[in-house]
């Protein structure tokens, strides 16, 4: 999570909570002049079309009062779905045993892309299994990373 998206999770975390939801985490995929502003809520309950509508307006009110983002962007507020996004190191120890599919910020042994089972976690290492081969990627790296759904 680079700086921005850390400062804009302590700006909306109160406001998704205080709305009775968890904020799993954030994205703010920059696109030229546009971004989009994604943000994952779960609940006990599961999350429905009007959950994320209530959401949204509550941090839209939030965002246009403080201004974070300097150009236009779109706000999405989501469920986790499928294959549910991991943010932080529970939500990693909540998957050991599963296949995840992870995207490395810097390369490692010359790739970026992983997608194996989640054998373990190991200090600040992920331990992913991948064609038998167990690859160790280290947390702070990974860009993005995903459960890969098995139906």
């Amino acid at each position: 999570m680079n700086k921005q998206e850390q400062k804009l999770t302590e700006l909306l975390l109160p406001t998704v909570e205080a709305a009775g939801f968890e904020l799993l985490g954030l994205e703010l995929v920059q696109a030229g002049r546009h971004s989009t502003l994604r943000l994952y809520i779960d609940h006990a309950d599961g999350v429905n079309v009007d959950n994320c509508a209530l959401v949204s307006r509550e941090v839209s009110a939030i965002l246009d009062v403080e201004d974070p983002i300097t150009n236009e962007y779109l706000l999405e507020v989501s469920s986790p779905g499928l294959d549910r996004p991991l943010f932080t190191a529970e939500h990693f120890a909540a998957v050991v045993g599963q296949k995840i599919e992870v995207k490395l910020a810097i390369p490692q042994d010359g790739r970026r892309k992983f997608k194996g089972v989640l054998t373990a976690i190991e200090d600040d290492m992920l331990i992913v299994e991948v064609d038998g081969k167990p690859y160790r990627l280290l947390m702070d790296n990974v860009d993005k990373a995903n459960v890969v759904p098995v139906f």
